[in-house]
């Protein structure tokens, strides 16, 4: 069996699936594509991606609904390709279990970026996923429910460790506010993001050297937030 990871792209552009394949067929990708929701999601059970690249804006079914469908039975990674600037697609699209997105235009090193962080999440999921997530100075036992900043253990509340765990243990992924407070407070709590905005700004004073530039907890803007690791 081959080692060389599997990408699945999915979307209606020519230029850019050609583009794409050009690219990551360099970079030592298998890559297979599909112009169509449809098409894409019959050769995802057929070929078993490791990753998949999905554009929102398709012309037999919409991208939400294929991440949705895809959901119903694999956990591979899927990131999201969109020219769309309506935030509540892309909300629509993380909810369903997308791992992540990109606007177009976007830049190609990015891509790889998002392409590598994907790749190590999924095989982190497949095999012993690291139960110890260290970032920068911090170090958070998801065993022990420890977190450590330069060697010193930080005090968090019930819900702050919940809340970071949870962050974490998904770490490259967005997650969306909906989520998280779905996760962390219950589904009743999931529209109430002044939960969120309170305990995140509580983490950050905890966690971070300036609050205010947060390394480790980014905000994507109208989205959820991204918790970064070390490479």
């Amino acid at each position: 069996m081959s080692n060389v990871p599997h990408i699945l792209l999915i979307d209606d552009e020519p230029q850019i699936l050609d583009t794409l394949r050009t690219i990551l067929t360099e970079k030592q990708f298998k890559v297979t594509t599909a112009s169509h929701g449809q098409a894409g999601l019959a050769l995802a059970v057929t070929n078993e991606p490791d990753l998949i690249i999905l554009d929102l804006g398709l012309p037999d079914m919409d991208g939400v609904e294929v991440c949705s469908r895809l959901r119903e039975w694999t956990q591979i990674p899927i990131i999201i390709l969109s020219v769309r600037d309506n935030e509540r697609d892309k909300v629509a699209a993380l909810d369903m279990g997308a791992d992540d997105y990109l606007t177009k235009p976007f830049g190609i090193e990015e891509l790889l970026a998002r392409v590598r962080v994907a790749l190590r999440h999924s095989a982190g999921r497949k095999g012993e996923q690291s139960k110890v997530v260290r970032a920068g100075s911090l170090t958070i036992d998801l065993v022990w429910h420890t977190v450590k900043r330069d060697g010193e253990e930080v005090k968090l509340t019930r819900i702050e460790y919940k809340l970071l765990a949870y962050l974490a243990a998904n770490h490259g992924r967005v997650l969306t506010h909906h989520s998280i407070l779905t996760h962390v407070w219950g589904p009743a709590d999931a529209d109430h993001t002044e939960y969120l905005r309170v305990y995140m700004r509580q983490l950050r004073k905890k966690l971070e050297a300036d609050p205010e530039r947060p390394q480790y907890i980014l905000t994507e803007s109208g989205i959820g937030y991204r918790f970064i690791v070390d490479e």
